[in-house]
């Protein structure tokens, strides 16, 4: 008599077969194209959050800093200068950032930023003195300079097209901004101060840790290579035009920092004193900020395409010319004009973002773009280490009104040193 089938193997075998393919399109398996996509995926949802987690955590002390006033017996300024530290190791982190990043691991660093900036924001919520904090804020901009230089070069890598992922990186990056006043101003009317720094920096703790399994999980599968993007053509390489792309992007990064940096530290108090006939509460000056800044973040992704079918200079110079009416008219406005117009100026300033850095991606080799990116931010994040300082004493001394008058000018001057930018070869449509 033949033997009888194995029911329950071949029952095991089927769900083996049905559960297997199920996990393995779940789980990223080699063997599926589509699956290291949804890797990929994940893996660029992390340097998303990441770029969020990094402005975020910059901008919290300047809405917390509002509810300070008269700590130690300090103003709104000499409050604000204790931020200072961050914005300069925040520039000078970067350098080593990216060295690090190039010998040892790019994802190691983004695991050192999560777990680093979160742990000092802990550590920043429980200071009892303003020297404290001062050294807290100064360890949250040492790991968050870790993110420019690693995760803008591995959002970049292996992309043909870069402006649209830079668009919806920076995007990310802009919700950041958004959340800072957003979450500081609910968690300081709620709680107090001290929760503003301790809840977000767990969460942070938190992500990182997520980080290191999703690391750890890719590293145990087969990868296939990623297609390599070709290098800039050779013209774009020529010793003439890099001179002129770095004096141009230098100037571009000088003028356009102070403008964007400032606008992001000014407007929490900007609104406070501007919207006080609205509102007074610093919740709802929190959600107002956060709204504004949230949609206008959007325009990273219009400029993004954009800049992926036509000339980056051309983009930068309209966009920067633009900014000057926008900025003039936040000097002088009140309550909702004040608001719609800081909108549009906020439109502009933050759809210029991602134009920088796909004009160093079209001007420089793979091979040492990340370096490249690291000397960018290192000159972009001193510029904005003095934008404390220069808010801080601007205000007291003048006034806001003064303040953007003056970031105004510094548009118009991003506006000039997009001229000096050499025209671009025709782009493939």
């Amino acid at each position: 008599m033949p033997p009888m089938p194995d029911t329950r193997a071949s029952g095991r075998a089927a769900a083996n077969a049905i559960y297997g393919q199920t996990m393995s399109e779940i789980a990223a398996a080699p063997a599926s194209g589509a699956s290291e996509k949804a890797r990929d995926r994940i893996g660029f949802f992390f340097l998303n959050l990441g770029h969020l987690y990094d402005h975020m955590f910059m901008l919290i002390f300047a809405t917390v800093v509002v509810a300070l006033v008269g700590m130690d017996g300090m103003s709104y300024g000499e409050l604000l200068k204790l931020a200072t530290p961050a914005f300069v190791l925040f520039g000078l982190g970067s350098l080593p950032a990216g060295w690090l990043a190039d010998r040892w691991s790019r994802q190691g660093m983004i695991t050192v930023f999560f777990i680093g900036i979160g742990a000092s924001s802990i550590l920043t919520g429980l200071a009892t003195s303003t020297w404290q904090i001062a050294l807290g804020l100064g360890a949250i901009g040492l790991f968050a300079s870790i993110y420019h230089p690693v995760g803008i070069a591995m959002v970049v890598d292996g992309r043909e097209k870069v402006g649209k992922a830079l668009g919806i990186n920076g995007v990310w990056g802009n919700m950041g901004v958004a959340a800072a006043p957003l979450v500081a101003g609910y968690l300081v009317q709620t709680a107090d101060w001290r929760t503003a720094f301790i809840v977000p920096g767990i969460v942070s703790v938190v992500t990182g840790m997520a980080y290191i399994v999703f690391c750890r999980d890719s590293a145990r599968r087969p990868k296939t290579a990623k297609p390599q993007v070709a290098d800039p053509h050779d013209s774009d390489l020529t010793k003439a035009v890099l001179i002129r792309v770095a004096f141009a992007l230098t100037l571009t990064i000088l003028f356009g920092g102070i403008v964007f940096h400032s606008v992001a530290i000014a407007l929490p108090k900007l609104y406070a004193e501007r919207l006080a006939s609205l509102t007074t509460d610093l919740a709802n000056i929190g959600v107002i900020v956060a709204l504004i800044v949230g949609v206008a973040s959007f325009a990273q992704i219009v400029v993004g395409h954009l800049v992926d079918r036509f000339p980056a200079r051309r983009i930068l110079f309209l966009i920067a010319l633009l900014q000057v009416p926008a900025l003039a008219g936040v000097a002088v406005l009140f309550d909702l004009p004040a608001i719609f117009v800081g909108f549009a100026a906020l439109l502009l300033i933050l759809g210029e973002v991602p134009i920088h850095d796909t004009i160093v991606t079209r001007h420089t080799r793979a091979a040492w773009r990340g370096r490249v990116f690291a000397v960018k931010f290192v000159i972009a994040l001193l510029v904005a280490a003095a934008v404390p300082s220069l808010v801080g004493g601007v205000h007291e001394a003048f006034g806001f009104d003064a303040l953007f008058y003056v970031l105004a000018a510094a548009a118009g001057g991003v506006a000039l040193s997009a001229l000096i930018l050499p025209k671009a070869r025709k782009i493939a449509r």
